[in-house]
């Protein structure tokens, strides 16, 4: 059931996307009575919405000729949210959504200022999101709109970062993309401190500027596929080498992308890895319904033998 002010707002998008519309064309699109649909065009008028009615058989209605409404204000924040909202739901991949967001987009560009849609379709084409794990958008609000700005324009900024261990530091950085992944916000890109790819959490930093300098970003970036590899590939205690007996596919659905690399072979899966807890690694391995043989290193064997001996005692 609609609220009657969403109806109205309904009746205003139809007299916005057609030069003349019928009034039984709009009753029978919102399923209305024509006298329900001639207060909410009084209801329009006393909004100051000018609006010309021809009676008759063939009568309709119309917006004033060269009538416009005022682009439709968000703050920056609101615009954030709509903007990572409308790409959540792409990104959900249903295809019943896929024309309804497109829609809702066209709809809300054609109405925001132009300042306003260079930053959502900022956001739209250097976004990458992983939603497998609960999270929301990211406490620094103003770095991602600008990281993502100079994504998109490929503008070189300034970055003041702070790391886990209260480090300070500072670099220019080129923004190839930024990425959502396992609850955190990223960028990634060429750092020209380390001289080479580095990502960068937006919460850690403190200060971003933009620059007069501009970069090329390589084609076809992504940054939550490299984001995804640089932490399953981070050097930790043990390096891990785990034959799965099953395809691609399968273990993909069950185990988590940060797990390690997998890649197919002829024999199966192979795993590779980094961790540095034995007994974590040891329980996501027997958690899975198909068989596998550990490369390295033997203590993951113990770990896992161990894992297998409290399972049957049932008090893992």
């Amino acid at each position: 059931m609609y609220h009657p002010t969403t109806r109205v707002l309904a009746v205003l998008e139809l007299l916005q996307t057609h030069s003349r519309i019928s009034g039984a064309e709009i009753a029978a699109r919102l399923e209305i009575d024509g006298r329900t649909l001639r207060r909410y065009i009084v209801t329009l008028e006393e909004m100051g919405i000018p609006i010309t009615t021809e009676r008759g058989r063939h009568g309709g209605y119309a917006l004033v000729a060269g009538y416009k409404l005022p682009p439709m204000m968000f703050t920056d924040d609101e615009a954030l949210a709509l903007s990572v909202g409308l790409l959540a739901a792409r990104s959900l991949g249903l295809a019943e959504a896929a024309p309804a967001v497109a829609s809702a987009q066209a709809k809300l560009e054609r109405i925001m200022p132009k300042n306003l849609q260079s930053r959502v379709r900022a956001i739209d084409e250097t976004v990458k999101l992983d939603l497998s794990h609960p999270g929301g958008i990211p406490k620094n609000n103003a770095a991602l709109i600008v990281l993502s700005t100079a994504a998109q324009s490929q503008r070189r900024v300034h970055l003041h970062y702070r790391t886990a261990q209260k480090e300070e530091s500072q670099r220019d950085f080129d923004a190839y993309g930024l990425a959502y992944r396992g609850g955190s916000w990223y960028v990634a890109g060429m750092c020209h401190l380390r001289k080479g790819l580095r990502s960068f959490r937006l919460d850690r930093i403190a200060q971003v500027e933009l620059l007069d300098a501009h970069f090329q970003r390589p084609t076809d970036f992504d940054a939550l596929a490299h984001l995804t590899f640089s932490i399953a590939t981070l050097p930790r205690a043990y390096s891990i080498e785990v034959l799965l007996k099953t395809d691609l596919n399968t273990a993909r659905q069950y185990l988590y992308s940060t797990l390690g690399i997998l890649e197919q072979t002829v024999e199966g899966v192979m795993i590779r890895s980094q961790s540095d807890d034995l007994d974590w690694s040891a329980r996501q391995l027997a958690s899975l319904p198909f068989e596998f043989e550990i490369r390295q290193p033997a203590q993951l064997r113990d770990a896992v033998k161990a894992c297998a001996e409290k399972l049957l005692r049932g008090t893992l």
